[in-house]
Parts: C-alpha cells; structure tokens; sequence
C-alpha cells in the first residue's frame, strides 16, 4: 500500500492522518510550492516589526495614543495569532500603553460568536486573563461613515470606532472572492455590519474581475480596501504559515502596502502544479475545516469531465461555521445569500464527505443531503472507492484544499 499523510484537527492537537492507497493506483500528492518553508525564529518576527512597509513602527504610532484596538480573525482561519501577539504588545508597552487600553475584537464578519475556549485557543491564556475580549456583532453597534466609491454603505463595529489606534492580525491564503485574503479583509467584512457584508458580496462577487488568485483589479477586493481606509486602520499584521500552522513570513504596515507584498511571496508559495484527468480527488479541509464548502471550486476541476468521486475528508470536532450570510437556518431559509443546492458539484458523479465528527446539517453548503455519501474514517472511504476503481485509479490528494490553489485554473 502506498501512504500519503495529510494534517488534520487544526486547533485540535493538529495531528497527521494516513491515507493508504493501493500500490497499482497512480496517486499524485498535490503540494503546494511553499509546503517545505521554515518557521521564522524570533529574530524573523522582530525584524518585520522593526522594519513595517508604509508606517512607522507601532511603538511610535502608539505613541500619545489613548484606546487601541487589536482585531484578529476567527476559528474558521488558521492562523495563529498567539505567536504574534506578543510582539504587538510588546511594542505597546514600549510607547507606554497600559492594559485597560487595550481590547481585542474578534473579526468574525458574518461568522458565529467565538467562545473563551475559542480566544484562549487563538490569543493564548495570557490575553484571555489581562485584557477585554469581544466579539464582534454584525447586527448591532455599528457606526456609518457613509457610502464606498462603489455605493456600498460602510458601517463598522463601533467599539473599533472609537479608539484612536487600530491594529488588524490575520493570514493571506488565496480566497474565491477577494482574490487572496488577509489585508482589509479584516475590516469588511471582519467588523462590518450584515448590511454592508451583504452588499459588497452580492453586488460586487458577480464581477469577472473576482475569483481565487485574482487580485489585482479584483473590484470586490478594492472595495474592501477602500472600506479599510474609511474605519481608520493604522497597522495590518498579515502572515502566511505552513501546515504544521507555524508561521513562515510576516508582513507589518500600511494595510494595503504590506498585503500587496505578502501576496507577491502567497501567490507562488500557496500555487499549486494542476493534474487534470483524475478519477478520484481526496481534497483535504484543514485550515478552514469548518468551511469545506472551500474546497469544491480548487478540487473539482481535477476530476475527469465525465465525471468521477469527490471525497472531502473534513476532520473537525465543531462541524461547519455558522455562518449568518450564507448556512441554513431551516429545511428552505437561510441567510441572505442561502440558495439551497440541487444538484452535485461540477464534474462530480459522487461525492464523499468522510466526518469522523458527524454534523449532517453541515453537509448542505455543498450538495443536497440524499447526493452526499458520508463515511467515518478513512477504512470504510477507501473500501467503496475500491469497490468501484478495483486495481486502477488515478488519483490526487490535495493536502489543504481550503488554502491552496492552482494558478493553471485561475488563467482558464
């Protein structure tokens, strides 16, 4: 048998899973570009923030400053934010900011409210214990501050509002709409309100100038840019990080300055080599476990156009994000963008979902119920695979289709 490793349980103990494979099958392991980089070391982390793109350093824009606020992004974002906030609160203490100056806001947009076990996870206990920790609310307790360029009204978490220096924590991996995400993304929709979420997907999302990888040009993404201008944000933080979820490269500064560099390093380290053809596509959801409805427009052009077996392994103990915008909330009502699906994904003839945690509501976001097979383990997922494809199958195993990308897809 022929063993392919994939991580899995992200926030969970982030573990490997064995996948085996018959040795007559032609697999191919579908690496990203940049899955061998190295973690930076403090040294790494400390010459990012002694050197930001666009802005001085946070210590002296902290400077005189009297309510800060420090924004970082949810669960369904691996990003791990309690190796960088340290650094961030070090270089306040340095400008004599004390802690009752200081709150977190978790950017959620139209995502489900984070619980302590979720903060301490992602800001570590040290945080949970000395600062105020919020969740953002789409629906309430956001301020106006008038219409983008594109029309869309800007309304923006009011505690953010109200503070006098705001600092943004996130990750850039490739993302359907904005082309890639970190950057302003943590604004809008991070700390929008539903309304101007909702508006900034619908109207702009349609355009050809949208899509995973397009980035420049890509009118949603400037809309969102323009919408971090608008609230004030003063320093972005943005890293990208490996499987393991250890950071690989950081980029501190001006909001759009440092997201147009760290996307020159995302967009090849993140790029992954096509394989089209495929019987069988294993598409792993680890990053963003709780969203693997990610990984249908990365994994389905890898299978054969007649058709062939989707598995998506989705090994998560909290199932799929509750997600205000778009889930289901009934058998036939949703959010505002909920359209229930009728049929299965493109070029797919059966779809898979391996759930050792079962969560069968989750299932919804990417195929009608009665289409989805769902398995346990990987034993039972292979067997029927085997019960089909016999001694020969071709194959591709995407390590994290929630975060990587085939650029050979974005130029068709």
């Amino acid at each position: 048998m022929t063993t392919v490793s994939v991580p899995q349980l992200a926030w969970y103990g982030d573990t490997e899973l064995e996948l085996e494979f018959p040795d007559s099958w032609d697999v191919t392991v579908c690496k990203h570009k940049g899955f061998d980089a190295p973690p930076l070391d403090d040294a790494g982390f400390r010459k990012a923030f002694a050197n930001p793109i666009g802005t001085p350093t946070i210590r002296e824009m902290a400077r005189g400053k009297k309510e800060v606020c420090i924004l970082f992004d949810d669960m369904s974002r691996a990003t791990p934010s309690a190796d960088i906030v340290p650094y961030v609160l070090e270089e306040l203490a340095a400008a004599g900011i004390k802690d009752d100056q200081i709150r977190f806001i978790a950017a959620i947009g139209a995502h489900g409210s984070m619980t302590a076990i979720d903060f301490t996870k992602k800001l570590g206990r040290d945080v949970m214990s000395r600062f105020r920790v919020y969740n953002h609310n789409p629906y309430e307790n956001c301020t106006s501050v008038g219409p983008s360029s594109q029309g869309i009204p800007m309304q923006f978490n009011a505690e953010m509002m109200m503070c006098d220096l705001k600092i943004g924590i996130g990750s850039i991996v490739p993302h359907p709409f904005s082309g890639f995400g970190g950057g302003s993304k943590i604004i809008l929709p991070g700390v929008a309100s539903i309304t101007t979420i909702d508006l900034n997907h619908t109207r702009l999302a349609p355009d050809p100038t949208v899509g995973i990888g397009k980035y420049e040009g890509n009118i949603l993404k400037a809309d969102m840019n323009e919408a971090a201008r608008m609230a004030g944000l003063d320093v972005k933080i943005d890293c990208i990080f490996n499987l393991n979820r250890k950071v690989t490269h950081l980029f501190v500064g001006d909001v759009l300055e440092e997201h147009v560099e760290g996307v020159k390093v995302a967009r090849e380290y993140w790029a992954t080599d096509m394989v089209k053809g495929c019987d069988i596509v294993v598409a792993n959801a680890f990053s963003k476990a709780n969203e693997m409805l990610l990984t249908l427009p990365v994994a389905t052009p890898l299978l054969k156009s007649t058709g062939g077996d989707l598995v998506i392994l989705c090994v998560t103990p909290e199932g799929q994000i509750n997600h205000y915008w778009s889930r289901s909330f009934g058998k036939n009502l949703g959010g505002r963008a909920f359209k229930p699906k009728t049929s299965l994904p493109e070029n797919t003839k059966r779809l898979t979902v391996m759930q050792p945690y079962p969560d069968f509501v989750g299932a919804d976001w990417v195929a009608p119920y009665e289409m989805v097979n769902f398995t346990r383990d990987w034993g039972e997922t292979l067997k029927q695979l085997k019960e089909i494809y016999g001694d020969k199958a071709r194959v591709a195993v995407i390590p994290d289709a929630t975060v990587q990308y085939f650029p050979a897809q974005v130029a068709a």
